[in-house]
């Protein structure tokens, strides 16, 4: 399709708006509004597939929490499959495929969610899912599979192997342990994505906002001007990913429309663990692991609680929490699901906004001799095609 339409463009038969289908911004536009039809249009066929084969079955150690969530026993899961459908949709249709960067994470998100969908079979079948240990290592196999080909185009540009520090002004030298920081990096992302998706809209609402600020990241390394102005390190293509954000936003708000309350249909951990990956990716390829943590607040708040919890109970034999993943513990204290939902949404914003500004927040402009990769063309959008 991007063959097709650069060839369009490069003909007569669009006159003066040919070099505007070369331009990331407008086929990342066009990939948005692409992948939500195709949510939409996927959405109520699969849904009815899932509700005849697979529905979810709620059942914890808490017999009040499963009180609490009685009302959505037997709601389809697994609903990730048509957002993941959507997102590879768009981004075969409009990205470009001979990017390094976009197979590999086309290869992660693909990766990772054949490895939810057998989580989400076996917890649908026998009440349980995969083992921790298996699923864990399974995890660190696809996310180092896709990390290695990153360590070895970022090689060509040495500040690229770089961990930023913001607000320090420094950078630490990460050499080959930039290989298991960046898989460390995917793997907690996705778990923490996985640990939030306990409330209708919730993982999906958060993930939006995330994607939306972790997509201007991305496009600033991948473009020579904004590179300098925020001082980050210029990275040579990662431009295209921008393409792969949208359709990630387009495929959310489609998902959105099934997955606000009450829930016609679940993400799973065909959807929850493919899309934390995919952020998480995202974060490593831009070099901003540290500002992802920022933008992913409401993410890295409900690992921590999780830890805390289990942590706490296994030491001092307590619980720090009425219940664990956090937004349980809010649903324990009385309070109404939407009102969860909204507040965590707020958080998002919150975490998204500041994670924005602490990109700008003690940086210095990038020398022009180590913006070469990029800088060596004229600095448009368009160079990162």
């Amino acid at each position: 399709m991007l063959q097709f339409l650069t060839q369009l463009a490069e003909s007569d038969a669009l006159g003066g708006y040919g070099p505007l289908l070369e331009k990331i911004t407008f086929r990342s536009s066009l990939a948005t509004l692409a992948a939500f039809l195709v949510t939409m249009i996927l959405g109520p066929r699969v849904i009815r597939l899932l509700g005849t084969h697979f529905r979810e079955r709620l059942e914890s150690r808490s017999p009040r929490l499963d009180e609490l969530q009685r009302h959505k026993q037997a709601t389809p899961t697994m609903g990730g499959l048509f957002v993941v459908a959507a997102i590879a949709a768009g981004v075969v249709m409009f990205g470009d495929l001979s990017n390094r960067f976009v197979l590999a994470a086309l290869g992660l998100l693909l990766g990772l969610a054949a490895l939810g969908g057998c989580d989400d079979l076996k917890k649908i079948r026998h009440g349980r899912g995969l083992r921790a240990a298996t699923k864990l290592l399974t995890q660190l196999a696809i996310a180092a599979a896709v990390v290695v080909p990153v360590y070895t185009n970022h090689q060509i540009n040495p500040q690229a192997l770089q961990l930023d520090l913001p607000l320090l002004e420094r950078s630490l030298p990460l050499g080959i342990w930039f290989i298991p920081l960046a898989t460390l990096v995917v793997v907690a992302s996705s778990n923490a994505v996985n640990l939030t998706d306990g409330l209708d809209g919730l993982a999906s609402g958060c993930l939006l906002l995330a994607f939306l600020a972790i997509g201007v990241l991305v496009y600033a390394v991948g473009h020579a001007e904004f590179a300098a102005y925020f001082g980050f390190t210029p990275i040579r293509g990662a431009g295209e990913l921008t393409i792969l954000v949208g359709t990630a936003v387009g495929a959310l708000l489609g998902f959105l429309w099934f997955n606000c309350q009450p829930a016609q249909v679940f993400l799973g951990d065909t959807g929850s663990l493919p899309l934390g990956g995919l952020l998480g990716f995202l974060a490593i390829v831009a070099r901003q692991e540290l500002l992802l943590a920022l933008i992913a607040g409401v993410f890295v708040a409900e690992a921590v609680s999780v830890i805390a919890q289990v942590v706490s109970y296994r030491l001092w034999g307590r619980r720090v929490l009425r219940c664990a993943p956090l937004h349980h513990h809010f649903q324990f204290r009385g309070w109404a699901e939407s009102k969860i939902v909204a507040r965590f949404w707020i958080a998002a914003v919150l975490c998204a906004v500041a994670g924005l500004s602490a990109a700008r927040l003690g940086t210095s402009p990038t020398p022009a001799a180590d913006s070469h990769l990029v800088a060596s063309q004229p600095a448009t959008e368009s160079t990162s095609k």
